[in-house]
């Protein structure tokens, strides 16, 4: 039950992060084979069971990243597909587009912040669990990522 109703927010979460959908893909089928192999350690005193998933997924993607830095590799953002033919379609495509590369421009905890906010649609408290933060803390880092994300958007149109 929970791979089916997270296993989409857990690959844009880990997307986000990576910035590469085929090892994003990977990522994911780890992290959740990770928790399958773990799933009695869950303690849900400690928290609900998608933020458990999600910092298990968020470790995952961090030992990729920094399996990616101990091997030389080519990164490459994928390529917008689509033609729109409205000009609403072009607009809304035109701004996807804008927040993208200004996410791409944040650093990377910035964005990490903001892919559990709104691709795994989590509370500040789950937030802070995963992170290891407290929840003010992790409050305070999500609206200044925001900011950041908002004047990287506005300093791109």
């Amino acid at each position: 039950m929970l791979y089916r109703t997270s296993r989409d927010d857990v690959f844009a979460y880990v997307c986000t992060l990576l910035g590469d959908p085929s090892a994003a893909e990977d990522v994911t089928a780890l992290a959740f084979e990770r928790a399958y192999t773990r799933r009695r350690t869950f303690d849900r005193r400690r928290g609900e069971e998608r933020a458990w998933l999600f910092g298990i997924a968020r470790n995952a993607a961090l030992d990729e990243l920094r399996r990616r830095r101990r091997v030389a590799s080519l990164v490459v953002d994928p390529e917008d597909v689509g033609d729109p033919a409205a000009a609403d379609d072009r607009d809304v495509e035109l701004r996807r587009t804008v927040v993208r590369e200004a996410l791409a421009r944040l650093p990377a905890r910035d964005r990490e912040v903001i892919a559990l906010k709104f691709h795994a649609g989590m509370r500040n408290a789950e937030l802070a669990r995963v992170l290891g933060l407290s929840e003010t803390a992790a409050g305070t880092l999500l609206y200044r990522a925001m900011e950041k994300l908002r004047r990287a958007c506005d300093a791109a149109v």
